[in-house]
């Protein structure tokens, strides 16, 4: 057998091109691991966004959970009405044929108070107030029976300040709150089909005011769901007059209906009215106030006469 020929032997690799090999290999290794690392600093990066941007739209808006907006902050509404099935609330009460609620629900509209009308009244509640103010998150002014939020209590701002009211609110104030209290019947006694004259201006009716101070006492824990006509019996129908904008004004502090599964919600306007039967069908809630002062005024009417109260004077 011819024997067989051996190549020439291989020079032996300079240290230089082992270490190039080397370093091409690692790259090699190392490339797609870059890759992951780079997408995965820009997810973290993107997911923090997200995270801060959720976090920040919520401390505008207020509360998650809200499935429908009945009134955006951004419509005019000349009326919008939704009937809704009655509670058997009212059968533990005195019933007033053509009055006590027969047919039920919630109403929003734009049309009954202008925004001059709320500028005007929220003066008088900024006024009022400047008189007292609770030192938590809530103040309650009400011209009616006198109650003003002071610290921790109460007071009655006609009793404790004198004739300084005389300096402090004009006939004019006090005109205004009786027109504003008068259109706002109407327009409840014409959204449920009763007449405006059976219907009685109850108590507890107020200013509120809300920002986002910590709550000092149970009265400043206005955020708990309720039923008005639980709440206070005389109650047949409630309304509000908003005073302040959502999210010019605060945030938070949206009005919520709270229904299983599908909660719905009014944004403030000022001028903006919301009504509705008192009943357990409109069981419902504030958000807490996030940042900012909202304004607003409770307006309350019975058709029971005997629970009726009359407009404030100031004299």
């Amino acid at each position: 057998m011819a024997p067989q020929r051996r190549g020439a032997p291989k020079a032996p690799e300079s240290s230089g091109a082992a270490e190039r090999r080397r370093q091409s290999s690692t790259k090699s290794i190392r490339a797609p691991w870059d890759v992951r690392k780079k997408w995965l600093r820009v997810a973290v990066l993107g997911s923090c966004t997200a995270l801060a941007a959720c976090l920040f739209w919520g401390s505008l808006g207020g509360d998650d959970g809200i499935t429908e907006v009945l009134a955006h902050r951004s419509e005019i509404l000349p009326g919008r009405f939704i009937e809704v099935p009655c509670s058997e609330d009212y059968d533990s009460h005195r019933r007033f044929e053509g009055c006590s609620p027969r047919k039920c629900g919630r109403g929003i509209s734009d049309a009954v108070i202008t925004r001059d009308e709320a500028r005007r009244i929220r003066s008088i509640a900024e006024k009022g107030l400047s008189l007292g103010g609770s030192d938590g998150g809530a103040s309650i002014l009400d011209l009616h029976s006198g109650a003003l939020s002071v610290g921790k209590h109460f007071v009655n701002l006609y009793r404790y300040f004198g004739d300084k009211i005389q300096t402090i609110f004009s006939e004019e104030d006090f005109q205004l709150y009786r027109d504003v209290r008068q259109k706002v019947q109407l327009a409840i006694a014409q959204a449920f089909g009763i007449s405006a004259s059976s219907l009685h201006l109850t108590k507890p009716t107020f200013f509120s005011r809300i920002n986002s101070t910590e709550a000092r006492t149970a009265h400043d824990e206005y955020w708990h769901a309720h039923v008005d006509k639980v709440t206070y019996g005389s109650f047949d129908y409630t309304s509000l007059l908003y005073l302040s904008d959502y999210l010019d004004d605060f945030g938070g502090g949206r009005f919520v209906f709270m229904e299983e599964g599908a909660n719905k919600t009014v944004e403030p306007r000022a001028g903006r009215v919301s009504f509705f039967t008192s009943g357990s069908e409109n069981l419902h809630r504030v958000e807490k106030v996030h940042w900012g002062t909202r304004y607003a005024i409770t307006i309350a009417f019975t058709c029971n006469p005997d629970h009726g109260i009359l407009d404030p004077t100031l004299t």
